[in-house]
């Protein structure tokens, strides 16, 4: 399916949940220069993250990358991108609350979008590469967000990340993953239950 931008078009996937549906959310893939796009593996199960708690999932091709049209923007045209998504989900789940988030690249550009666009309720991040990207505008929000972080991640390791994100606000919640990479590697269903937990009810977890 193709969702309308600026440039022509984005390519995207959707995924429904089976039961009942409480809101709708995008998952961005990681940098397209280096191979990333919406089927790597952790953004398809992130997505399925999303479905196992009753949120639509729609996962897209970045400005350049596979059939989308457009090429590569440095981070800044892709976050136009990640609006453009998020208007589309308005538009076709229109009482629906809205989440954002995504994986290494893809986590800084939605986030970087998200917080500040209202209609955005909470955020996650999944590998978040702090040696690339500058997060501190996470100070900016008071939104509910999510870092899934392994613990051998070899752009950002689960201690350094703790003491970035200790200093940004207490609606972050970071979970560190013991032994997992950048990639996930062998702990990608930690990863996927480190999401769902996230978005079910409970002390200091996000609620919809």
């Amino acid at each position: 399916m193709d969702i309308p931008a600026t440039h022509g078009h984005l390519e995207a996937a959707l995924r429904m949940p089976r039961g009942l549906t409480r809101g709708a959310g995008i998952v961005c893939h990681p940098h397209p220069l280096y191979g990333g796009t919406m089927n790597t593996k952790a953004v398809f199960r992130a997505a399925q993250a999303l479905n196992d708690v009753g949120i639509v999932s729609l996962r897209f091709n970045f400005r350049g990358v596979g059939a989308s049209t457009g090429s590569y923007d440095e981070g800044i045209g892709e976050r136009e991108d990640v609006s453009e998504a998020l208007s589309w989900l308005v538009k076709e789940y229109p009482n629906q609350p809205l989440v954002a988030g995504g994986f290494s690249f893809g986590s800084m550009v939605s986030l970087a979008h998200a917080v500040t666009d209202p209609r955005v309720v909470a955020l996650f991040a999944i590998g978040i590469p702090i040696h690339s990207y500058d997060y501190t505008f996470l100070k900016e929000t008071d939104k509910p967000t999510l870092i899934v972080q392994g613990e051998e991640d070899e752009f950002g390791a689960g201690s350094e990340v703790k003491s970035i994100v200790s200093k940004l606000g207490t609606h972050l919640t970071l979970v560190r993953i013991p032994g997992a990479d950048h990639y996930f590697n062998g702990h990608i269903d930690e990863m996927r239950l480190a999401i769902t937990d996230f978005f079910h009810s409970g002390p200091g977890k996000c609620v919809l």
